[in-house]
C-alpha cells in the first residue's frame, strides 16, 4: 500500500516483481509471491474483505490514513496477518518497537532504494512462520539476530539472506536431482529477528538446540528501556551454555570491540564501509558456509574441502592435531548443518571425547563412517545427473542427457527404490551387502543425437543383416558431448563394465523384449584412457546397432510396434565379480521368479523358482545347464537325486570376461570379450573350490574337502545346504517384496560374491527386476477327461491360457533324422521355414525334443527369436538322448510367456504324451532335411488351462 509515486519509484527503481520471480526461480521455488498494489486505505480494507492475503506492506503515509491507524484497522479485521511498515527515512519517534506493535505494525524497515529489503522481509516472515515446524520435524538450524534499529535491520537482513541463498545455491551444484534440490533449499538455515532482550532470550530458550549462530547488537531494550549491556548479557548467557556456538557482536560504537574481545567473539562495526564483507567473513569462517577449511591451532590454513567427497579424502590425511582442533569446536557438524545436512550433523553433534576415550583414530573413523553412510544413503533410489566436475565415483545411479532412461533402467530405478524402502531386508541379512551395481545411463537423448548426426533413421525400415548394421554403426560418428562425459567417467572408474540395452519397450509388462538387444562386456583395464574410451564407445555403438537387429524387428512386428518408434538408452554398469587370473566373473549368477510355472513334488507354484550357475549370467539367461531350485525348498533338487544324475546334470562350463593380457582393445564385435571355460580346466582357487565337491570314482560318491582326488562337480551344496551364503532365504524375501511392490509376479536377475576371507561380507547384487504374467489374471479354461482321452497330445506341464486355438500347421523335427550334433543345422532350417510362413502370414505349432531356445546345442534346438517369430505354440517333446529341464529362467522363455505363446513340455514320466505316430501319418506340405511341415484342411484345436498347467491338442474333426 503506497502512493502512486512510491509505487512507481519502488517498481521502476527496484524492479520488484522481476526480482522476486528471479529470486524464487533461482532457488527452484515454483510459487513466488504475487504482489497486489493499492493506493488508499479504503481500497486496502475493501480488498482484505474480498480476498485472502499473507502479508501487508505499507508505506508510512497514504492519502487517507497513516500506517499505524491503518494497521490497527487491519488487525481488527485480520488479527493474524503480519503488517510491515516501510519508510524512506528513520525518524526515532516512529521506531519505538513496543509502541509500534501496540499500534498495529509488526515490523518496520527503511526503504533506501534497494529492492532486496522486500525479498528479505518476505523471507523473514516465512522463517518466523515455519521455524517451529521445520526445527521439530527436520532439525533445521536457525540464526538468531538481535537488532532494534529498523535502519540497521534493513541494512543487515538482506546481507544475511544473500549469504544464506548463496550458500544454498553453491550446495545445489552438488545435489543429486530436482527433489534433492528442493529439499536442500527448504532445509536452509532460518533467520529470526528479535528486537528486545526478553524476546531474544525467549527465542534462544525455545530453540537453543537448533541455534547455528547468534548476531547481536550491543544495546537494545531490556524491560522497556534501552540498555548498553543488553548485547553482552545475551551473548555471555549463550556462551556460558553452549560455548561452541559462533557469536558475533555488531555495534555502531567501536568501543564495544573490547566487550567482544572479553567474550572472545567476532566483532563488526556497523559503520564500516565493508559491512557486507565483514558479514561474509563471519558466515564463511565462523558458521561453516563455503568450503571446509582445515586450520592449525594458530589459524593457518592447511587445506580446504569444497564437498563431501573432498572432505572424506582429506580427513584420512590430516594430522591428529589438526583434526582434534576442529573436533573440539564441533566444526564438522556445523559445516554439515550449514549445508542443510541435518541428519548427518545431528549424528555428529552429540559425540564427545569421552565416547571414544580420547582416541583420535576412533573419532576420525566415526566421522568417516557417518559421512560415507550418509553419502551412500542419500544416493539410493536417486538418479543423479552426471556432472564431470562433481562426479563422485561411488554414486550408485547416474545419467547422461535428459531423455528417457528406457525400460530396463526404469526397472533398476524401481529396484533401488525397493531396497531403500525395505530397511528390514538389510537388517535381517546383516552379514550380506545387498545392493545394485554402480550404473550410468546414457538416456535416449544420446541415441537421438547419434541417429540424427549420422542420418541413420532409414535403417529402421531397411532389411539389413545384423553384421551390416554393426558395421554401419561402428563407422558412424559419436556425439562429442557424450564422448566428453564418458571420458570424465572413465578417469575415475577402472572396474570391468557391462554395456547393456535399455530400449523404451524393454522389460515392459506383457511385451518384455527380454534378451533381444545386445549386451557387451569390456575389461576397462588398459593403461591408456583413450583406448578404454574407444572400447566403451564401440560397445555403446554396438548396443545402438542392436536396436535394428532382425530379432527385435521380428518381435516388434509380432506385438504391433513400429521399429522406427523404438529408442535406445544404454546402461553402463559395473560387472559383479572378482578377478581370477586372466578372467573376471561372479561366484554365482542367476535368475529367480516369484511364480513357479512347473512345481515339482512338494514345491508350490507361489513359492517361486530360481536357476543359478557359476560365472556370468549368460549361462542361465540363454538356457544352458544350470541348477534349478525353489528358494523356500532348496533341499528339493530333482535333477540331483542320485550321483549319476548329479554327474549328468551339473554345470560343465562357465562364461567369464577376459581381462589383463587376454582382453582385446579392438573395435567390439558380438561377445568378443567373453570366453567359455570348462569347469574341469579351472585350478582349485576361486569360487569353484567352495561350490563344488569331488567325485570319488571308487566310492561312486561326491566328497567335500581338499584331500580327495577326482573331477570337480558343481553342486552348490555350501550355499543350498550349509548356509555359507543365505541365498535361498534372501531370494525368497526379495521376490516377496518385489512382487508386492510391482503388483504382479516378478523375475529378477542377480549375482553373488561369496565371503572368501575372514571377516569379509558377502554381496548380493540385484541386476534387474521385471514383471511376469500372473496366473491369477488368466481366464478359466476347462479341459474335460473326454478331451484328454481324445487328444493326440496331453501335458501336465503347460504354460499359456487358451480356450481353443486353431492349429493348421505343425512344424516338427523329424525323429528319424534327429541327432544332437545337428541341432544348429536344425535351427537354421527352422529359420528358413519361418521366413516362408511369415511371407504367407500364417502361424504354426512347433514341436521338437529338448529345450527350445537354449544356447547349449546339447540341451535342445538353439533357435533364436527371429527364427521362430511366427509360432503360435511350442511343444518340447521327449527324446531318449536328450533330458533337460524346461526353458524356465531364460530370456527366450520370458519373451514367449510375455507374448502369450502357449508353451508345453511333454514329461513322459508324469504321464504326458504326444502321439508321434499320428503326426507322421499327416500330409506333409514341406519336407526338409531335418524338419517337416504338416498342414491340415480342418485345424487341430489346442487348449491350455494356465491355472492348472494342463494342455491338450485335439485332432481335426
Amino acid at each position: 500500500m503506497s502512493s502512486l509515486y512510491d509505487a512507481c519509484i519502488m517498481e521502476e527503481d527496484g524492479r520488484l516483481s522481476e526480482k522476486i520471480v528471479n529470486e524464487y526461480r533461482g532457488l527452484n521455488l515454483s510459487r513466488p509471491p504475487r504482489l497486489t498494489w493499492v493506493s488508499t486505505a479504503e481500497e486496502a480494507l475493501d480488498m482484505l474483505e474480498k480476498r485472502s492475503f499473507d502479508m501487508v506492506v505499507t508505506m508510512l503515509r497514504l492519502v487517507d490514513m497513516d500506517a499505524f491507524t491503518l494497521g490497527e484497522e487491519i488487525k481488527r479485521k485480520c488479527p493474524s496477518i503480519p503488517v510491515v511498515l516501510l519508510t524512506h527515512s528513520p525518524l526515532p519517534s516512529q521506531f519505538d518497537p513496543v509502541r509500534s506493535k501496540s499500534r498495529g505494525v509488526d515490523r518496520m524497515y527503511v526503504w533506501t532504494g534497494n529492492a532486496d529489503i522486500l525479498l528479505a522481509l518476505i523471507k523473514s516472515e516465512e522463517d518466523r512462520l515455519n521455524v517451529a515446524h521445520d526445527t521439530q520435524k527436520a532439525g533445521v538450524r536457525l540464526i538468531l539476530m538481535v537488532e532494534d534499529s529498523p535502519l540497521y535491520t534493513s541494512a543487515i537482513l538482506p546481507i544475511l539472506y544473500k549469504e544464506v541463498v548463496t550458500q544454498v545455491q553453491n550446495v545445489m551444484e552438488e545435489v543429486l536431482n530436482h527433489e534433492h534440490r528442493l529439499l536442500t533449499m527448504r532445509a536452509r538455515p532460518k533467520i529470526l529477528v528479535t528486537q528486545s532482550y526478553e524476546e531474544a532470550m525467549e527465542i534462544y530458550e525455545e530453540y537453543k538446540e537448533y541455534i547455528l549462530g547468534v548476531i547481536s547488537d550491543a544495546s537494545f531494550p531490556r524491560e522497556g528501556v534501552v540498555c548498553d549491556d543488553s548485547g553482552y548479557r545475551v551473548l555471555s548467557h549463550i556462551q556460558g551454555q553452549q560455548a561452541d556456538i559462533p557469536l558475533m557482536m555488531a555495534s555502531t560504537e567501536s568501543s564495544n570491540r573490547s566487550v567482544a574481545d572479553v567474550l572472545g567473539i567476532y566483532f563488526v562495526d556497523k559503520n564500516s564501509p565493508s559491512l557486507s564483507g565483514d558479514f561474509h567473513h563471519y558466515f564463511v569462517n565462523k558458521l561453516g558456509f563455503g568450503d571446509f577449511v582445515f586450520r592449525d591451532n594458530d589459524g593457518r590454513e592447511l587445506g580446504r574441502a569444497p564437498n563431501f567427497r573432498a572432505l572424506e579424502k582429506m580427513l584420512a590425511d590430516i594430522s591428529d592435531e589438526c583434526f582434534y582442533h576442529h573436533w573440539k569446536k564441533n566444526d564438522f557438524s556445523r559445516w554439515f548443518f550449514a549445508r542443510s545436512e541435518t541428519l548427518l550433523a545431528n549424528r555428529l553433534r552429540p559425540a564427545t571425547d569421552e565416547d571414544f576415550r580420547g582416541n583420535i583414530a576412533d573419532m576420525k573413523a566415526f566421522i568417516l563412517k557417518n559421512i560415507q553412510e550418509r553419502r551412500r544413503n542419500r544416493q539410493k533410489g536417486v538418479v543423479v545427473q552426471f556432472d564431470a566436475d562433481e562426479f563422485d565415483p561411488e554414486t550408485e545411479f547416474l545419467k547422461i542427457g535428459n531423455g528417457s532412461l528406457g525400460g530396463k533402467a526404469r526397472g533398476l530405478v524401481f529396484a533401488s527404490t525397493l531396497l531403500r524402502h525395505h530397511p528390514e531386508l538389510h537388517e535381517t541379512f546383516g552379514e550380506v551387502e545387498i545392493t545394485l551395481p554402480q550404473t550410468l545411463v546414457i538416456s535416449t537423448e544420446g541415441f537421438d543425437a547419434f541417429m540424427r548426426e549420422n542420418d541413420l533413421k532409414w535403417v529402421a525400415k531397411a532389411d539389413l543383416a545384423d553384421d551390416e548394421v554393426i558395421e554401419l554403426f561402428q563407422n558412424a560418428t559419436f556425439p562429442g558431448w557424450i564422448d566428453e562425459e564418458l571420458r570424465a567417467f572413465l578417469k575415475e572408474i577402472r572396474h570391468p563394465l557391462a554395456v547393456r540395452s535399455s530400449a523404451l519397450f524393454e522389460d515392459a509388462q506383457f511385451m518384455a523384449y527380454a534378451g533381444l538387444y545386445h549386451t557387451c562386456m569390456i575389461s576397462n583395464d588398459n593403461a591408456e584412457l583413450e583406448v578404454r574410451l574407444n572400447q566403451l564407445i564401440s560397445a555403446v555403438k554396438l548396443v545402438y546397432a542392436s536396436t535394428y537387429f532382425q530379432g527385435p524387428k521380428s518381435f516388434a512386428r509380432r506385438v504391433g510396434h513400429r521399429t522406427e518408434e523404438e529408442k535406445m538408452a544404454v546402461i553402463i554398469q559395473q560387472v559383479s565379480g572378482r578377478r581370477w587370473g586372466e578372467y573376471y566373473y561372479p561366484a554365482v549368477s542367476g535368475v529367480a521368479q516369484s511364480y513357479n510355472y512347473y512345481p515339482f513334488g512338494k514345491m508350490e507354484a507361489d513359492e517361486g523358482i530360481a536357476a543359478i550357475a557359476m560365472g556370468l549370467g549368460r549361462t542361465v539367461v540363454e538356457g544352458e545347464q544350470a541348477l534349478r531350485f525353489s528358494p523356500r525348498r532348496p533341499h528339493i533338487l530333482p535333477q540331483f537325486s542320485r550321483v549319476e544324475e548329479i554327474l549328468k546334470n551339473a554345470q560343465q562350463s562357465l562364461y567369464a570376461l577376459k581381462v589383463g593380457s587376454k582382453a582385446r582393445c579392438s573395435v567390439m564385435t558380438l561377445n568378443s570379450e567373453i570366453e567359455k571355460l570348462a569347469i574341469r580346466d579351472l585350478d582349485g582357487s576361486g569360487p569353484v573350490s567352495y561350490l563344488s565337491g569331488t567325485y570319488v570314482r571308487e566310492e561312486n560318491t561326491i566328497r567335500y574337502g581338499h584331500q580327495h582326488r577326482g573331477p570337480r562337480v558343481l553342486t552348490f551344496d555350501k550355499i543350498l545346504k550349509y548356509n555359507m551364503f543365505p541365498l535361498p532365504e534372501l531370494l525368497a524375501k526379495v521376490l516377496d517384496i518385489g512382487a508386492q511392490g510391482m503388483g504382479s509376479s516378478v523375475e529378477i536377475e542377480f549375482a553373488v560374491e561369496l565371503p572368501l576371507a575372514p571377516g569379509e561380507k558377502g554381496r548380493f547384487v540385484l541386476l534387474q527386476i521385471r514383471p511376469m504374467t500372473d496366473r491369477d489374471e488368466l481366464a478359466d479354461v476347462v479341459i474335460t477327461d473326454e478331451e484328454k482321452g481324445a487328444g493326440v497330445s496331453v501335458s501336465s506341464h503347460a504354460l499359456g491360457n487358451v480356450k481353443g486355438q486353431p492349429v493348421t500347421h505343425i512344424l516338427y523335427v523329424k525323429p528319424d533324422t534327429f541327432d544332437l550334433k545337428h541341432t544348429r543345422e536344425i535351427a537354421r532350417e527352422i529359420g528358413r521355414m519361418n521366413v516362408e510362413m511369415a511371407r504367407r502370414q500364417e502361424k504354426y505349432l512347433l514341436l521338437g525334443p529338448g529345450r527350445w531356445g537354449s544356447a547349449d546345442r546339447w540341451l535342445g534346438i538353439p533357435v533364436t527369436w527371429e527364427e521362430i517369430s511366427e509360432v503360435c505354440g511350442i511343444i518340447e517333446s521327449s527324446h531318449a538322448d536328450l533330458k533337460a529341464d524346461p526353458s524356465q529362467g531364460s530370456h527366450f522363455f520370458h519373451n514367449i510367456t510375455a507374448l502369450g505363446i502357449n508353451y508345453v513340455s511333454i514329461l513322459e514320466e508324469r504321464g504326458d504324451y504326444f502321439d508321434m505316430e499320428w503326426l507322421l501319418k499327416q500330409p506333409v506340405a514341406v519336407d526338409g532335411e531335418y524338419t517337416a511341415l504338416a498342414s491340415f484342411e480342418n485345424p487341430c484345436v489346442m487348449k491350455v488351462d494356465g491355472r492348472h498347467a494342463v494342455s491338450v491338442l485335439l485332432p481335426p474333426e
